[in-house]
């Protein structure tokens, strides 16, 4: 059997899903690895993980593939699911560059309502290089990831300052 690449999932509806990641990513950085995010159904680029990217260097790359607003999951437009496959396109030849961390950021809702096929992020991780490890964030996460992750971690909201009227606040939120 071919090795492979680990996979690591962070699902919930707690907060904290990409946050892990880009600490994931923050440590290989530190390490000289290579680290490339892409981000499904996300395109605001007023975000932290997105506006440090030339402070960080070449080694972290990062790709937005969704547009400004939101998603509507329960009818996503026809761009919606043309722009989260063209992510997952993407993300399956930024393989060929073996970082050593690829994080799908959103990949796991993108996938719970249809935006992409569960087999095709399946594939994709398949496809991984022994030495990526791929990681899956997002709420919703489907069964057949969730079987195939290596590692899964369920992120549950206990409390949020939201819940008592304060905003996302920039530096902490996004």
């Amino acid at each position: 059997m071919k090795r492979r690449g680990l996979v690591y999932l962070y699902t919930g509806e707690g907060e904290g899903k990409t946050t892990n990641a880009l600490g994931l990513a923050l440590r290989a950085l530190g390490h000289g690895y290579k680290v490339i995010v892409v981000q499904f159904m996300k395109g605001r680029k007023n975000i932290g993980e997105y506006k440090i990217r030339e402070r960080l260097g070449p080694d972290y790359e990062i790709y937005q593939f969704g547009r400004r607003g939101f998603v509507d999951l329960y009818n996503p437009s026809p761009e919606d699911v043309e722009r989260a496959r063209k992510a997952l396109r993407f993300a399956r030849k930024q393989l060929k560059k073996k970082p050593r961390l690829l994080i799908l950021d959103e990949v796991n809702l993108a996938a719970a309502f249809g935006l992409v096929k569960v087999e095709d992020v399946l594939k994709l991780l398949d496809e991984a290089p022994p030495e990526t490890t791929v990681v899956l964030t997002g709420r919703r996460a489907p069964k057949e990831l969730l079987d195939r992750a290596d590692l899964v971690t369920e992120m549950h909201e206990g409390k949020h300052p939201m819940a008592k009227g304060v905003p996302a606040r920039k530096g902490i939120e996004y």
